[in-house]
Parts: structure tokens; C-alpha cells; sequence
């Protein structure tokens, strides 16, 4: 049966053994926001429209398994439940993916198609494994609670560690893997991403083995249980399952706002390392920093400020908050640069307006990020309470299907940027003509501000609110308790 509401006390160390597997995803968001763009092409040559095409290829594959993941975890009978047999067989294999993504032959560096080739092997065994683990991780936090304020809590755990570690692994790797030795920036020495690589390896079996292992009393036997779709699936289960969910008015307008917002945030990661490496001419070390502290402090402010916020406000007021914050940060930093308004670069005052930067824009994500996982996590009692249906990973994947598409356009977008610029490999920083620069600074731009304004016109229309999620599962109770 599937685990009731309340059975077990959602106790601080039952939030951190579930938020520990935030950091499988955390680690192959970094890898390839943070490198694999600037690896393949800067360091072994590969031509960066193809770069991004073929990291858009493994995207469109990615966002079409997590619904077939989704259909699949949540028609799965077993004595162990539907979520940790996936989360225990694809552990062993992410780590194996990220050690050939940053291990390619040195005979295919320089190549184009064969290094694409490897390119797109290990990003569709990646991507498809990381899947298989995060989209029944996801679905977990449904089971684990249903009280309005406790399910914030539980996918903030996730989100945190999710936050933490996608700045936490670049930093140290920067810091540790990629600083500057003899003169050379460690960034474009081919030698160093192959230990990249077991880093990501060892931190994905960690972390996974730790989230598998710490809600192991969550994975209660499902094979009797009579909420779950049939346990056969087919293709048109599986499309039938998804426009189910599509059919919720609250849903859709989630899933429309994630779509905007991923599409904005796919050109931040994507342009993020080049803008601090040309743009701002940081070194890798404080690269590091500006990564890593201003993130720290962002998830500890939110930590801090998610409870007291969640009383006062519903949660989608929290997310017009957090995109209206998001949009007033796009309007600054750049603007002063491009205008001739602030200090050269390397100086400290230009150091802390970009560390305050990044600080406002990781708290207002990650804000806003939160308050779109719980809110679908309520849509699931919504969607039972109409159905009478427990399909929790099929929501979660949905989900996360518009927001990989999302993202799909970042790399695009960033691949495109780098030949229309005119950023080519062998330039470092400081030797970068102007016009390539300020070609960078209007593709940030004009790449992220449309994307939030849209967002915030949508979550403008949500208003599923605690009086209405608490009437469901009301109704949900007096079902289950029968006449």
C-alpha cells in the first residue's frame, strides 16, 4: 500500500536523507552548464553549433523519457514500492556515464563528427539514467507527506541540496581541478576534465546511496494496492496518462510558466561560464567564489525564510514574488557595464556587484522553484480527489518534460551565440575584441528577460490555494475511510 499521511514524522534528518538526492541532478546540471559547452569546444575543438545541436538532441530524449519514466514508476508492483527499484538501478550507471563524457579518446580530439558522435552516446546515457533515478525521486516526496506546509519543506530539502551542489561540485572542481598552473588557465588543459569526471562519478554514487538508503522505510509494498493505473502500459497509456494531467487548468498554467522560466534560466547556464570567463575576465578562482558562496548563502536565506514566508503567503503569491525579483535583477548589472558606468574589470567593485548578482537571482530561483514543486505535489491530491488516481510521477514528469524542451533552447541558443560573435577557440580573456563582448552581453540579455516577464503573466492566474488543497484531502480522507 502506499504510504499514508502522517505515518511517519517528517523529522529533520527525514528531510536531509531525501534532499541528498537532489544531487544527482545537481551534478549533471553543472556538468553541462558549467563545462561541457566550454569543454568540447574551446578545448577540443568541436564546432559550437554542433556542440549545441547535439546537446539539444540529448535534451529533446531527455524531456521524452520522463514521462515514460513517470507512466512506468507509477504502474510498478513490487514489494519494495514503485520509486527505489528505479533510484537503486540507475546508480551504478550515472557514474559510469560521467567518466566517459570527460574521457573522450585523444584521437578524436580535433575531429568533428566522430567527437560528436561521443558526444551524443554518453549525454543520452547520462541523461536517460539520471532520469530514471530523479523523476521516482521526485514522485517519493509525494508519499512521504501531504500536509500543505511539510510538502515546501521536503522538496525544499531537495532543492537545496539540487542548488547547493550544482555550484558546490564546479567551485571545487575550479578551485581544485582547474586553477591556474604555470601561467596556464587549468580551464583549457584537456588533462584535467577526466578527473572532472570521477568527481561527478563519486559524488552521484554517494549522494544516491545515501537518498536510496535513508527512505528506505518509504518503499512499502505496492502490489495490492487499487489507487495505481493498471500495471501494463503502452504507448497510448502512456500519452493518455499525460493528457490526464494536462486536463488540470492549475497544472497547465505550472507547466506554461516553467516552460518560460527554463527557457530564460537554459541561456544563464548556458552563457554563464563565458560571461565570467571573457565578459568579466574572472580567473577560474573567482569564478569559484562567485559561484559557490553567493549560492551558499542564497539556499541558507532561503532555509531560513521558507517557513515564516509560507505563513504569510500562499504559495503562488511566493512565486509572483520570486519572478517579479528575477526580473528587477535583470536590469542592472549589465545596463551599468554596457554604459560605461562601472570600474574596469578586476576590480573589487566589480567582484561584489556580480557576487550580489548571483546572489539575488540563485535566492529568487530557488524561491520560486520550491513553490512549483509543492504546488504540483498539491495538483496530485487535486488530480486523485477528480480521478481517483495516485499518479504522482506522472505529474513530476510532465513537469519535467516542458522544462527540459525548455532548456533545450539554452545550448541551442549558446552554440548559435558563439559563431555569430565571433568567440573562437584559442581566444583568451583580455585578447577578446570589444564587438564579440558586447555580443555576449545582448545575448544574456535578450535571452533571459522575456522568458521571466512571461512567467510572471502566468503564475499571475494560479490561485490554488491552503483553504483548497486542505478541503481535498479532506474529501480524499473521508473517501479512503469509506461509509
Amino acid at each position: 500500500m502506499v504510504l499514508s499521511v502522517g505515518q511517519f514524522m517528517l523529522t529533520i534528518r527525514t528531510r536531509a536523507a531525501y534532499g541528498a538526492g537532489g544531487a544527482v541532478y545537481a551534478v549533471k546540471e553543472a556538468a553541462y552548464t558549467m563545462f561541457v559547452l566550454l569543454f568540447y569546444t574551446q578545448v577540443l575543438g568541436l564546432n559550437g553549433s554542433l556542440t549545441g545541436a547535439v546537446i539539444a538532441i540529448s535534451l529533446v530524449w531527455d524531456a521524452l523519457s520522463d514521462p515514460l519514466t513517470g507512466v512506468l514508476s507509477d504502474r510498478l508492483r513490487s514489494r519494495h514500492g514503485r520509486r527505489h527499484p528505479f533510484m537503486v538501478a540507475s546508480i551504478l550507471p550515472i557514474g559510469l556515464g560521467f567518466l566517459g563524457l570527460f574521457a573522450p579518446p585523444a584521437s578524436l580530439a580535433g575531429s568533428q563528427w566522430p567527437l560528436a558522435g561521443w558526444l551524443l552516446f554518453w549525454s543520452l546515457w547520462v541523461r536517460t539514467f539520471v532520469t530514471l533515478f530523479a523523476i521516482p525521486h521526485l514522485a517519493l516526496s509525494a508519499e512521504i507527506t501531504s500536509d500543505y506546509h511539510e510538502r515546501s519543506q521536503v522538496l525544499g530539502a531537495r532543492l537545496a541540496t539540487l542548488f547547493l551542489f550544482s555550484v558546490l561540485v564546479p567551485a571545487l572542481a575550479l578551485a581544485v581541478i582547474f586553477p591556474e598552473r604555470g601561467g596556464e588557465d587549468g580551464r583549457f588543459d584537456l588533462a584535467n576534465y577526466p578527473l572532472y569526471g570521477i568527481l561527478c562519478c563519486a559524488v552521484c554514487w554517494l549522494m544516491a546511496a545515501v537518498t536510496t538508503i535513508g527512505t528506505r522505510r518509504y518503499a512499502r509494498s505496492s502490489r495490492g494496492e487499487d489507487r495505481l493505473p493498471q500495471r501494463t502500459a503502452r504507448l497510448a497509456d502512456l500519452w493518455r496518462d499525460l493528457a490526464r494531467t494536462l486536463g488540470n487548468g492549475t497544472f497547465r498554467l505550472v507547466l506554461g510558466q516553467e516552460i518560460a522560466i527554463m527557457t530564460a534560466y537554459g541561456t544563464v547556464a548556458t552563457l554563464n561560464m563565458l560571461v565570467w570567463t571573457y565578459y568579466w575576465e574572472f580567473s577560474a578562482g573567482e569564478v569559484s567564489l562567485i559561484l559557490a558562496v553567493p549560492s551558499l548563502l542564497a539556499v541558507a536565506l532561503v532555509l531560513l525564510t521558507l517557513r515564516p514566508l509560507g505563513r504569510r503567503f500562499e504559495k503562488h503569491q511566493l512565486m509572483q514574488l520570486s519572478i517579479i525579483g528575477l526580473i528587477l535583477n535583470c536590469l542592472w548589472l549589465y545596463p551599468l557595464r554596457m554604459t560605461g558606468l562601472l570600474p574596469p574589470n578586476g576590480t573589487t567593485v566589480v567582484f561584489v556587484l556580480n557576487f550580489l548578482f548571483m546572489l539575488c537571482f540563485m535566492y529568487c530561483f530557488l524561491l520560486r522553484a520550491i513553490q512549483t514543486h509543492s504546488i504540483v505535489a498539491d495538483v496530485t491530491d487535486e488530480h486523485e480527489h477528480d480521478h481517483g488516481l495516485r499518479q504522482e510521477a506522472g505529474f513530476f514528469s510532465a513537469a519535467n518534460l516542458v522544462n527540459k524542451f525548455a532548456t533545450v533552447f539554452g545550448p541551442l541558443y549558446g552554440g548559435i551565440v558563439l559563431d555569430l560573435v565571433g568567440l573562437q577557440a584559442g581566444m583568451r580573456p583580455g585578447s577578446v575584441p570589444a564587438p564579440v563582448l558586447d555580443g555576449l552581453a545582448w545575448a544574456f540579455g535578450l535571452g533571459t528577460l522575456p522568458g521571466f516577464v512571461i512567467a510572471l503573466l502566468l503564475v499571475l492566474r494560479i490561485n490554488l490555494g491552503r483553504a483548497r488543497v486542505e478541503e481535498i484531502q479532506a474529501a480524499l480522507r473521508a473517501r479512503s475511510a469509506g461509509p
